[in-house]
């Protein structure tokens, strides 16, 4: 990947959508360079026409506290609807020096950013689109195999198999009604009433019903319910799962725990999406997910991590607009 001395400027450009900033601080910590969090806020009534009109005049490079204060980057990743017209504004404002990446589709077309990466559900399409199963995120072989050769002590002594159980909570498209918190807390009662040792780990969406269910099923069972003191165990609970339960509301968190090559098994709360279908069905088909009905199914598969391939495609791109500016090449690592 690209070393982190070459002095290049590197924006990340969202709104401070959470999934947005991680997939593009994701893809920054692959290439690894140190990147610049700008964040946008335009209001309306020019939020109205975005992506497809003009930023917000109010957020002009000229403008106090402004994101786009100069000087401009030599390497812009954005994300999200409305980080769409300042990406252009960008490039076009740079003279087309800044080489620029949009994750997801941008919904204007391939020819919005020199590199465009979109998840395999989306339409878009183009010689400069890299489309793929999961998105980018941060969990990382390496960090994997971290937490496997220096186990969480809060977790090393449960016992196997050990079931990571992430929980997402309501969404757009989702919604944990009473009947699926009955559910849900059934199933999991039931997984460690077998014997399966559960680490479990909630979210800020996760509705405080479900949240007391999952506390009261660690307590009845000596599981582990990360309380949110001392350092996150996300990353350890996934190196030391024999399996994974997780909910199906978050396509990065199914994204992540791919990355492990455990069986992942989804429990689907009330709602849906089109999208999530054609995701969860390309996920069943590698044998990488399945439904989860109170006990443990599937067999390890070849650990799916988008994430390297997406910033090796980024640097081949980044490199050849750098050499027909006439610019130095990149160092690599």
């Amino acid at each position: 990947m690209l070393r982190d001395d070459t002095g290049l400027i590197t924006w990340v450009l969202t709104d401070g959508k959470a999934g947005d900033e991680l997939q593009a601080l994701s893809v920054v910590e692959a290439l690894g360079v140190r990147p610049e969090i700008r964040r946008i806020r335009p209001r309306a009534p020019f939020t109205w026409a975005m992506p497809w009109g003009p930023i917000d005049p109010r957020e002009r490079p000229s403008a106090k506290d402004s994101p786009l204060s100069l000087p401009y980057p030599d390497l812009l990743i954005a994300s999200g609807r409305r980080a769409v017209p300042y990406l252009r504004f960008v490039k076009r404002a740079s003279g087309g020096r800044a080489y620029t990446v949009f994750l997801k589709d941008p919904r204007t077309g391939p020819k919005t950013a020199d590199f465009i990466w979109s998840p395999e559900y989306d339409r878009v399409r183009g010689p400069n689109v890299l489309t793929t199963l999961t998105p980018p995120h941060r969990v990382s072989a390496e960090r994997i195999a971290a937490a496997k050769s220096q186990p969480d002590q809060r977790l090393a002594a449960l016992p196997h198999p050990r079931v990571a159980v992430l929980i997402g909570g309501d969404s757009r498209h989702h919604r944990f009604t009473e009947q699926d918190i009955a559910r849900l807390g059934k199933d999991l009662a039931t997984l460690a009433e077998s014997g399966a040792g559960l680490m479990i780990t909630a979210s800020r969406r996760t509705p405080e019903t479900l949240r007391q269910a999952l506390i009261d099923i660690a307590g009845r069972h000596s599981a582990f319910f990360w309380d949110g003191t001392g350092e996150n165990p996300y990353v350890p609970m996934l190196g030391l799962a024999d399996f994974i339960v997780a909910t199906a509301d978050s396509f990065n968190m199914i994204g992540e725990a791919a990355a492990t090559g455990k069986p992942i098994l989804v429990f689907e709360p009330s709602g849906g999406h089109p999208k999530l279908d054609v995701y969860m069905d390309r996920l069943k088909g590698h044998g990488i997910v399945h439904p989860f009905e109170g006990r443990l199914v599937g067999q390890a598969y070849e650990p799916l991590n988008s994430t390297p391939k997406i910033a090796a495609a980024i640097v081949r791109g980044f490199s050849l607009h750098r050499r027909s500016l006439g610019l130095p090449d990149l160092n690599f690592v």
